[in-house]
């Protein structure tokens, strides 16, 4: 399969990148800047293309079947710039992939952007572009999913989580763990159409997802 990553310069993205080296996808990378592809190559990207998540991104895509979304602004950004890159970027690729006849998707999201209303009032305009991300996705006609992480931490990965449709105690994981967790989901059909909570567990990534 060949996946488009959006965010592959970020951390899980990177995460993301040394996990498919090691499988029979391949991985394009998007890049803002040419010099950040020598680097993600040596990680495991197949290839690189340049474009911008805030642009039509159509060219860089041609060809892919299927997008994972891990590009994010951060919680820590203001309000402006969190709606060009977690919404309106994530919005404009949902579109670009469907019109291009990508039919998988995978977005990152995070927990509780399910009720952005009840989140922590600096939180609120970060969980308020996921929400809207991930409604206009399950509303895509798209093959979806939506992975939840609690708080990310840099932590090395165990590869064991704790995966719900809901959690309610919002807990922590590894970017490394998250990044395995999008490339489990790639290929497995019971995570199609799905969205879910995760933190880290004591369940081994495959057998948690196997659990949806």
């Amino acid at each position: 399969m060949h996946v488009f990553i959006a965010g592959a310069n970020g951390q899980i993205g990177q995460h993301l990148l040394r996990e498919l080296a090691d499988r029979d996808h391949e991985a394009r990378a998007l890049i803002r800047h040419p010099d950040q592809g020598p680097e993600l190559q040596q990680l495991g990207a197949t290839e690189t293309v340049l474009g911008d998540l805030e642009q039509d991104c159509s060219e860089a895509m041609r060809g892919c079947d299927a997008v994972i979304f891990t590009a994010g602004s951060g919680p820590h950004t203001g309000p402006d710039k969190t709606i060009d890159v977690d919404q309106d970027g994530a919005i404009r690729l949902v579109d670009t992939a469907r019109a291009m006849g990508i039919k998988r998707f995978i977005m990152v999201s995070s927990m509780r952007a399910e009720e952005p209303e009840k989140g922590p009032e600096k939180l609120r305009h970060y969980l308020q572009a996921k929400h809207n991300a991930d409604e206009h996705l399950k509303n895509s006609g798209l093959n979806y999913t939506i992975v939840r992480p609690g708080r990310l931490t840099d932590d090395d990965g165990t590869g064991k989580v704790s995966v719900s449709a809901r959690l309610d105690d919002f807990g922590t994981i590894p970017r490394q763990d998250v990044a395995r967790v999008l490339l489990a989901v790639l290929d497995l059909d019971t995570a199609t159409n799905r969205v879910f909570d995760v933190v880290s567990g004591d369940t081994p990534v495959p057998e948690a997802l196997a659990k949806l």
